[in-house]
């Protein structure tokens, strides 16, 4: 199957917190580009799906988007850690707040 992204993934944990009526769900990030990431959860929602998302990025920093369920996969909770791709791929809709730091954080994972 062919890459079609236009960035590669890096593999980075941070805690996210995630809903469509906002932030009350937890996760952890996987993978991570400049447009996008894979929330590791048993809670997923389905493709298309609009959600609201606080990424904890460390240091009191925190970085809120709007992005858009891409794909998901339903994993039983038991078996999360084993499966680790139990969850979603989100695509970055908007930047609510730390656009600056994400972006940051991002040039400095493809350094």
């Amino acid at each position: 199957m062919s890459e079609k992204r236009l960035d590669l993934r890096k593999n980075r944990r941070l805690e996210v917190r995630f809903g469509p009526e906002g932030p009350k769900r937890i996760g952890f990030t996987c993978d991570i580009t400049r447009q996008g990431f894979f929330i590791q959860s048993a809670v997923v929602s389905r493709p298309g799906t609009l959600l609201i998302i606080t990424l904890i990025m460390g240091h009191d920093l925190e970085v809120r988007v709007e992005a858009r369920v891409q794909w998901a996969k339903r994993v039983p909770p038991q078996l999360l850690r084993a499966v680790r791709k139990g969850g979603m791929g989100v695509k970055i809709v908007r930047f609510v707040s730390g656009e600056a730091i994400y972006r940051s954080y991002c040039a400095a994972l493809r350094a």
